[in-house]
Formats: C-alpha cells, sequence, structure tokens
C-alpha cells in the first residue's frame, strides 16, 4: 500500500493532511507521487501515522512503495 492509498482509506483529503502536518498541499502530492521522499519532524511522523490509522513500519513501507511506482516507466 502506498502513501496516497494510507490516505485514502483513512477517508483524508490532502488538504486536511497537509493542515494537520503544517505543510503544504503540495509536499503531500510530492511524497503520494514518489517525486519527493517526506522530510518531517518527528511530531508529523506520529501525526500521520495517528492520521493513517498505520503503525510506523506500515508508513516506512508505505513510503518506499510511493517511490518506487516514481521510479518504474
Amino acid at each position: 500500500m502506498n502513501l496516497r492509498a494510507l490516505r485514502k482509506s483513512a477517508g483524508l483529503i490532502i488538504r486536511n493532511v497537509a493542515r494537520e502536518l503544517k505543510c503544504s498541499e503540495s509536499s503531500i502530492r510530492n511524497w503520494e507521487k514518489g517525486r519527493t521522499t517526506p522530510m518531517m519532524e518527528v511530531w508529523q511522523v506520529f501525526r500521520l501515522r495517528d492520521l493513517y490509522q498505520c503503525t510506523e513500519e506500515e508508513l516506512v513501507q508505505a513510503v518506499k512503495e510511493s517511490m518506487l511506482e516514481e521510479t518504474q516507466p
């Protein structure tokens, strides 16, 4: 499961995630598309985990899957 799938399974929209993490909507989009690696403070990681209702391991795996999708043709 990638970052977009985690967000959607939690029933969230990009705007709300960005507001909760105090970052831009474009950052969330870039993370989901694998264009950039999420660079977050510890509190943001925990907040994203809680928002997406997943474990830290699932979040790390979702980042990896999102990044892989960007590199595949």
